[in-house]
């Protein structure tokens, strides 16, 4: 079951979701947008071995915007602080500007209970797009969960505040210790 605009209001004031900043007036009728911090990540060398670290440049872009280039993937960060204990969230891109050919958040969409961070979102643009630091990206939906929910997700990519690359190379590592 997804929660609607008061299920995210009420559970949001009872301390259930964690959105922070949290301002009301980004509430739909069953999500919350969220917005891109000022940093990106652009993937440097394509194709990545995933048994090696991929390389990022560093993008610090400016209220003027920043163009993003066709088939490059960026890697960014929210403004908020999104998570909960209680629901799964799951952060999806905004229709107007997958309308534009902006894909956001290609393959990991769905958060983990109990992880509350800025999410690291993946983009990937079809023609040149030009976005803005702290616009409104994408929305976040929050799910009941069904059965047990003490398992909590502790993983690589937990607890952190910038976009984070990946550390897929981390999982050859631990094989060829073993």
């Amino acid at each position: 079951m997804i929660l609607t605009y008061h299920g995210i209001l009420d559970n949001i004031k009872n301390g259930n979701i964690h959105i922070s900043p949290f301002d009301e007036s980004m509430l739909n009728p069953n999500s919350c947008d969220y917005r891109i911090d000022y940093k990106l990540l652009e993937l440097s060398d394509l194709p990545v071995d995933p048994k090696k670290q991929s390389r990022y440049n560093e993008i610090n872009f400016t209220d003027e915007g920043y163009v993003l280039s066709p088939n490059k993937t960026y890697l960014a960060n929210t403004c908020e602080e999104i998570g909960s204990d209680v629901f799964v969230p799951s952060l999806i891109g905004k229709t107007s500007l997958g309308r534009l050919g902006l894909f956001l958040q290609i393959t990991a969409d769905l958060g983990n209970l109990g992880a509350k961070h800025k999410w690291t979102l993946e983009l990937k643009a079809v023609q040149p797009i030009k976005i803005y630091p702290m616009m409104r990206i994408g929305q976040v939906t929050f799910w009941s969960t069904s059965g047990e929910s003490d398992m909590r997700y502790e993983g690589k990519y937990d607890k952190f505040s910038i976009a984070k690359s990946s550390e897929i190379y981390r999982e050859f590592e631990k094989g060829a210790q073993q």
